[in-house]
């Protein structure tokens, strides 16, 4: 299992093809995603490193609904009881486990191939409730507070988590950071991607994370400013 801090007390979880984020506010727990199906065991591994058990986490919060991020959701939900939160754009998605809104590629021969190999817009995902609807601007009273930015383009209802004041932001797939930071595989709309990535590039923040590749704990701000400019 690979489970790497990227600031005090958030840890990136490397799930195959895709991230989840566990972060510890006192005794609160919280995960951001949750990885394809059958993925559910390496956050319970991860929840024991810490000293502590399934039950412990109190939080599932979703970045969107695609399904390497809502996958092993349910089996999350039935081990510890987790309440969820999603933007109500993409709520249907995870409590219909399917199908999934068409997308294209983002440009370039990489980011077409790696779309060929890895979306299914009809793969099918347990479905699971959503207990709460995460609204754009709006600071979640979990974790001393998990602050929402709504970023659609790669997804209609995808959502960026800015924590702690700006030590830790939470960005989904507006951006991946594979090979240095990057497009997405591919969009729902690009036009509106664009300007979440620009949205994004914006703020202030110590340290990034998305859904795919490492964390960025180093001139993070500046790593996706010098990307943004050059679209």
């Amino acid at each position: 299992m690979i489970m790497q801090q990227i600031v005090e007390d958030a840890w990136l979880l490397a799930l195959g093809n895709g991230n989840a984020i566990l972060l510890r506010q006192g005794k609160e727990l919280a995960l951001i995603d949750a990885g394809f199906p059958g993925k559910e065991q390496i956050v319970f591994d991860a929840i024991s490193k810490l000293g502590r058990r399934p039950s412990d986490l109190k939080h599932l919060v979703f970045t969107h609904g695609h399904p390497d991020h809502i996958g092993s959701a349910a089996a999350i939900i039935r081990a510890t009881g987790a309440r969820t939160y999603m933007h109500a754009a993409d709520a249907p998605l995870a409590e219909s486990g399917g199908p999934f809104r068409p997308m294209a590629p983002a440009p370039g021969l990489v980011h077409a191939l790696m779309y060929k190999l890895v979306w299914d817009q009809n793969e099918r995902m347990q479905p699971f409730p959503i207990d709460q609807h995460i609204a754009d601007g709006e600071t979640l009273p979990i974790l001393g507070g998990l602050h929402a930015i709504h970023v659609p383009g790669h997804c209609a209802g995808q959502v960026a988590l800015m924590w702690r004041g700006g030590r830790l932001l939470l960005g989904g797939d507006t951006f991946i950071n594979i090979l240095g930071v990057s497009d997405p595989i591919a969009f729902e709309n690009e036009a509106e991607g664009r300007a979440s990535q620009r949205k994004l590039a914006a703020l202030d923040f110590q340290a990034v994370a998305f859904g795919h590749g490492k964390a960025i704990t180093k001139d993070a701000p500046g790593k996706l400013r010098r990307f943004v400019a050059r679209r």
